[in-house]
C-alpha cells in the first residue's frame, strides 16, 4: 500500500500516517489505514482535545468537521465548488460540456486568519477560499447540511491537477502549490499570477510545504522519489539539498515538518515506507535578515 499523507502532532511526538492507493485500483474494495506512531514512547494515550477537519473531494465537496476525544466527527459546514459560482479575475480552460463541479485535490488553512483556506483542484488552479462565505452553492448534489459557495479568488493555473498547496507562517499573502505538471508556483493572495514558477521534474509533483521555522525553506516530494529541500536565500531555482528517498524512484507522496521537533521531517512513499529525516542547522536557523527577505519579495507582488 502507498503512504498518502503524514502528519505530526501537537507535541511534535507522534507521526500519523495515512494508508491507501494513489494508482488504479477499486477504492470500492480495496482497504485504507491510518497508523500513528510514537517517537518518544511505545504506548499513545487517547486525549479529549477538540478539532476541526476540513474534507475535500473530487466532487466538489468541501465538508467541515468537530470532533472530540474518541467519537466521530460529526459534520456542521458544507460548501461546493460550482463552476458557475467561480471568481472569473483570470482566465481558465471552458469546462466540459455537462461539466458543474469542480474536482478539490488539496487545502491548506491561512496561519493568520482561521476562516481563510487555500483549495488545489483538478483543473489547476488554485482557489481562495473563506469558511464564512454565506452564498448557496447552485448545485443538487445531496448533503446533510446546506453547501455553499467558498470561492472568492482565482489564481492562475498549472499545467495539470495541483496536488498539494502550503500556506507561509511567517506571511498572511503567501502560498504554494505543486502541480502534476512538475512545477511548484509561489503565489501572493493579492495577484492572480505567480510571484515564480520553478520547474522540479518532469514527472508529477506530489507534495510541497513551508518550513514552519525557516521563512525561505520549503520541502517538496517527487514522482521521481526524492525529497528536496528548497532555500530561497540561497537559490530561487534548484533545490538547496537534495535526498533519495527511494532507490528505485518509487514516487514520494506526501511530507511534513515537525513543528516542535524542528529538524525533523518525515516523509512517505509509494513503497508503504514512512522515513523521518534528520535536517541540519543549515534548515533550522534563521537568519538574520529572512523575514524582512520575505516581506520584499512579497511587496515585490503587491506593486
Amino acid at each position: 500500500m502507498h503512504v498518502t499523507s503524514v502528519s505530526w502532532n501537537t507535541t511534535g511526538s507522534v507521526v500519523a500516517c495515512a494508508y491507501g492507493r494513489l494508482d488504479d485500483g477499486d477504492w470500492s474494495t480495496l482497504k485504507s489505514f491510518v497508523c500513528a506512531w510514537n517517537l518518544d514512547r511505545r504506548g499513545l494515550s487517547r486525549h479529549s482535545h477538540r478539532f476541526r477537519v476540513l474534507s475535500v473531494a473530487t466532487d466538489g465537496k468541501v465538508l467541515l468537521w468537530q470532533g472530540a476525544g474518541a467519537g466521530r466527527p460529526q459534520l456542521t459546514e458544507g460548501f461546493a465548488l460550482v463552476v458557475q459560482q467561480l471568481p472569473r479575475n483570470t482566465k481558465l480552460k471552458k469546462p466540459h460540456r455537462g461539466e458543474t463541479e469542480v474536482g478539490a485535490t488539496a487545502v491548506a488553512f491561512s496561519s493568520f486568519d482561521p476562516s481563510l483556506f487555500v483549495l488545489g483542484t483538478e483543473g489547476g488552479f488554485p482557489l481562495k477560499c473563506s469558511l464564512a462565505a454565506e452564498e448557496a452553492a447552485l448545485t443538487r448534489m445531496p448533503s446533510s447540511v446546506s453547501l455553499r459557495s467558498p470561492a472568492q479568488f482565482t489564481f492562475s493555473p498549472h499545467g495539470g491537477p495541483v496536488y498539494s498547496v502550503s500556506c507561509s507562517p511567517f506571511h498572511r499573502n503567501l502560498f504554494l502549490s505543486a502541480g502534476t505538471d512538475g512545477h511548484i508556483h509561489l503565489y501572493s493572495m493579492l495577484q492572480a499570477q505567480p510571484l515564480t514558477s520553478l520547474q522540479l521534474t518532469h514527472k508529477y509533483l506530489f507534495a510541497v510545504r513551508w518550513s514552519p521555522v525557516r521563512p525561505l525553506v520549503f520541502a517538496a516530494a517527487s514522482g521521481e522519489g526524492d525529497v528536496q529541500l528548497f532555500d530561497l536565500h540561497k537559490s530561487s531555482q534548484k533545490p538547496t539539498v537534495s535526498v533519495k528517498q527511494t532507490q528505485d524512484e518509487s514516487p514520494v507522496y506526501c511530507l511534513e515538518f515537525n513543528r516542535q521537533q524542528t529538524q525533523l521531517l518525515a516523509a512517505g512513499d509509494a513503497k508503504g515506507t514512512v522515513k523521518v529525516w534528520q535536517l541540519s542547522t543549515e534548515f533550522t536557523e534563521q537568519g538574520p535578515r529572512e523575514t524582512e527577505d520575505l516581506d520584499q519579495l512579497a511587496a515585490e507582488v503587491a506593486t
